[in-house]
């Protein structure tokens, strides 16, 4: 990977157990968090690393930007937003942020990983720009995931499957119905909406989680990314 690439998302951590993989994973951490920081929350919920015997994890960190519900100040957000709510409209930060995180698939694909060997993910906002990534951008990925996740009311996702839905990517969704952040309501309505698109995807939850990673998650997680991803 080139030093441009870990430069803009430093710290990037990439996981890895053999000298050679024939696909990749791209998990992207939740606002204010890092790549470190969803890395070893996923080692602490799981008890072990979050790792595959035939795929590269990457852990990218959010490039420092003013986020809005913070009262402007700076942190690890992928996109900037005018408040925490499904009705609010989506700013251009997000599609700059979906071009910045392009830059690392297009790493892969270079380092010989295809397009269709690849998966990406991630958490919270980091689900979010997964979808987006996904269903605007990049439709020729192997699958997405989004854990407490969600998209606007009048998502450019939508608009975009609706203009061109002849290649969608299979979804991972799981929310919590004790999240207070993301309404389980929120992340429910994003998957339906989806669903009626024609995305085909799996939509898990436990009734007692709250804005957060539970082991039977990641572990079903890693059953789909297998399932999507096999080892050659």
């Amino acid at each position: 990977m080139s030093a441009s690439i870990v430069q803009k998302f430093r710290p990037l951590i990439i996981a890895q157990t053999n000298t050679k993989c024939t696909g990749s994973v791209i998990f992207l951490h939740g606002s204010g968090d890092t790549g470190p920081g969803i890395r070893q929350w996923l080692q602490s919920v799981l008890g072990e690393e979050f790792a595959f015997p035939h795929l590269r994890v990457i852990f990218p960190t959010a490039p420092p930007r003013p986020y809005s519900p913070m009262g402007g100040a700076v942190s690890t957000v992928w996109f900037d937003r005018d408040q925490i709510s499904p009705f609010t409209a989506e700013t251009e930060s997000l599609t700059t942020a979906c071009k910045e995180v392009s830059h690392l698939i297009e790493a892969e694909v270079k380092n010989g990983i295809p397009k269709n060997r690849i998966v990406i993910g991630g958490f919270s906002m980091g689900g979010c720009l997964a979808l987006h990534l996904a269903y605007r951008f990049h439709k020729e990925i192997a699958g997405v995931f989004a854990l407490s996740s969600f998209l606007q009311t009048e998502s450019s996702v939508y608009k975009s499957i609706k203009e061109d839905g002849s290649s969608l990517v299979p979804l991972f969704q799981f929310h919590g119905k004790k999240d207070c952040l993301v309404m389980y309501e929120w992340g429910e309505d994003s998957f339906q909406k989806l669903k009626s698109l024609g995305v085909e995807g799996q939509f898990h939850t436990l009734s007692h989680l709250q804005h957060e990673l539970n082991r039977k998650e990641i572990e079903l997680l890693k059953q789909w990314i297998v399932e999507k991803v096999r080892n050659n």
